[in-house]
């Protein structure tokens, strides 16, 4: 399955954003983009293109897919009724691996992608490995009973304690393993500092 391997860490400062939680005390030691000689470089005036793309990079990179896949999503998003930047990221956040990450089974994103790949979570009774698979309300993530007599899942608390967060359209019970979609996702549940409008006008070009 193609996926995006490159450092996260370096994608963080180059979009100036973090992308993974092990990239916020690198971006507060490294502001500057990386490459050598990054940090004498003065900052030029971005444009508005520059703008719409490095907005378009950091979410891609945030939820890791890959270009034709967020292309695909938008071109989705668009068609559907409704503000396109916000139902692009209402199907981002419904994707399996988001709510296994949302919900505290994993401690990042690319945790939940793995965790989700190698089969560890059963959807409605069956067992998935597609992390993108999008899920409904009413649908109900649980780790299959083999996958609790793992390490990872026996000490979970020390690997991904449970969030102080958890958004309101998940209903968790960390006890059973257990995730549930009480409602769909809303433009609120996704992270504010994200402008989709530039997203909409980079693919409106």
């Amino acid at each position: 399955m193609a996926r995006d391997t490159g450092s996260i860490v370096k994608m963080s400062r180059r979009e100036g954003y973090a992308l993974h939680p092990k990239a916020h005390k690198a971006l507060v030691k490294r502001t500057s983009m990386p490459g050598q000689g990054a940090g004498n470089r003065r900052p030029a005036k971005a444009s508005q293109y520059s703008l719409q793309l490095r907005e378009k990079q950091k979410v891609k990179r945030l939820y890791g897919l890959l270009e034709k896949q967020f292309s695909n999503l938008m071109k989705e998003a668009t068609k559907r009724e409704g503000q396109s930047g916000a139902n692009l990221l209402q199907f981002l956040e419904q994707r399996a691996d988001n709510a296994v990450y949302r919900a505290g089974f994993a401690p990042s994103r690319r945790a939940a992608r793995q965790l989700m790949t190698h089969g560890h979570f059963m959807l409605n009774g069956t067992r998935v490995d597609i992390p993108s698979i999008r899920l409904k309300a009413g649908d109900t993530l649980i780790v299959r009973p083999h996958s609790l007599q793992t390490e990872y899942f026996k000490k979970l608390d020390d690997v991904s304690p449970a969030p102080a967060d958890i958004p309101a359209w998940l209903k968790v019970n960390r006890k059973k393993f257990e995730v549930t979609v009480a409602s769909l996702p809303t433009r609120d549940d996704a992270e504010l500092e994200i402008n989709e409008q530039l997203i909409v006008e980079y693919y409106s070009r």
